[in-house]
């Protein structure tokens, strides 16, 4: 039995993405030039379509691409429902958690570059982590949420203010020195919680070893060279380029149906601050870009964001090692760096604001679900979305 489960955690971790896509740029396709079926496709649509005929879910942007053919691209519903204002292709969404593997890469390229290291200690860079509560956190605890961090707060509040003694306040170092203060519950590297500190401390720490504030650094290294044109940091005018008309309105479920107003355009936005933990904004199609140069191995239309080495690494499951082999074998998926990943290889991330994104290495494919209404009805959904576009290169590839 103890065989059979080494095995089997052998194969987890070692997903098959060492063979990596060429520079594939994304361009418009047809299903069934990427062997998949395009009545199966249509019907996940509909899916759709009929949820928000039912006012389950206000709207939706889906977006398929296999082997660089984006293949589905197609706008459901509502951006503002109140004011009967459809969603379009190029609707921007808020993130939220989808800014993690972002943030990740960022932290990949200041490693690339030698400025920080995995496995260095956050208190080589931050003061405030140099004590006994907080001075085994390493960098790698932080992009695994192994840290051991149980602060469950974004940010510890209420939020600190200017004054003669913290004349920048209120900022993202300011905050992030109170999660080094405040220090950890269980010993780093040895158990996995999923946590928001951890990821505003990463931002802090790309604040501290670029020179530059977190959104230019990202804006500079990621969103520039990509081609991302429609990716922000801050849901506020002055810092969208005009484009604050194209965010959608966020929406809450209301207990026995119906929908609340969680945030539209020109609401101040969540934090005075550019952070880490969430905060993107972004198109599908941006976002699809981002996902393309994963499945190239770091690389996108001849621009190298990252090697090919820190992908694989990535977007391993290097959570694994915390548990026994008996638990294991009990385990779907774990989490990379910045990623979280299954035992087919996929890697996936999500958005409390309602925002899925699935990259298959293997099956070179992107599936990109966008809403702006979290709920358990949507997480449904967009399970039953997934199924439905890999049954679409089943059927087809069985034939």
């Amino acid at each position: 039995m103890k065989r059979y489960v080494l095995t089997l955690v052998m194969i987890f971790v070692a997903v098959p993405n060492a063979l990596f896509a060429r520079d594939v740029v994304l361009s418009a396709g047809d299903p069934t030039q990427v062997g998949m079926d395009e009545t199966i496709l249509k019907s996940a649509v509909h899916m759709y379509e009929t949820a928000v005929a039912k006012d389950q879910i206000p709207g939706v942007v889906l977006l398929v691409a296999r082997d660089g053919k984006v293949v589905l691209h197609e706008a459901v519903g509502w951006k503002d429902k109140e004011n009967r204002i459809p969603i379009q292709k190029d609707t921007m969404f808020r993130m939220a958690s989808n800014t993690k593997p972002v943030v990740a890469a960022g932290i990949s390229i200041l490693v690339e570059e030698g400025k920080l290291n995995y496995n260095d200690f956050v208190r080589k860079h931050i003061q405030a982590f140099d004590n006994y509560r907080s001075g085994d956190i390493k960098i790698h605890h932080l992009l695994t949420h192994t840290s051991g961090f149980r602060i469950q707060e974004i940010f510890i509040k209420p939020l600190i203010q200017k004054s003669s003694q913290y004349p920048n306040a209120p900022n993202l170092q300011i905050e992030v020195d109170r999660f080094g203060q405040i220090g950890v519950e269980e010993p780093p590297g040895t158990t996995y919680s999923y946590n928001n500190p951890g990821y505003n401390t990463l931002g802090a720490l790309i604040e501290i070893a670029s020179g530059k504030p977190l959104e230019v650094f990202l804006t500079d290294r990621i969103y520039k060279p990509l081609g991302m044109v429609d990716s922000y940091h801050q849901e506020v005018a002055d810092k969208l380029d005009g484009k604050l008309n194209r965010m959608s309105v966020v929406y809450r479920e209301k207990k026995g149906g119906g929908w609340t107003i969680n945030w539209k355009p020109g609401d101040p936005p969540q934090y005075p601050f550019v952070r880490a933990s969430g905060g993107m904004i972004s198109t599908v199609m941006d976002y699809a870009i981002f996902c393309q140069m994963f499945l190239n191995g770091g690389i996108y239309n001849g621009k190298r964001i990252l090697k090919e080495e820190t992908v694989r690494l990535m977007t391993s499951a290097l959570t694994a090692s915390i548990y026994t082999p008996e638990e294991r074998i009990q385990r779907d998926n774990y989490y990379g760096y910045g990623w979280n990943v299954d035992r087919d290889g996929i890697f996936s991330h999500g958005g409390a604001d309602g925002t899925k994104a699935w990259v298959d290495p293997a099956g070179n494919l992107i599936v990109l679900v966008f809403t702006q209404c979290p709920g358990k009805r949507n997480g449904s959904l967009n399970t039953r979305f997934l199924k439905l576009v890999q049954t679409s290169i089943d059927e087809l590839e069985s034939n």
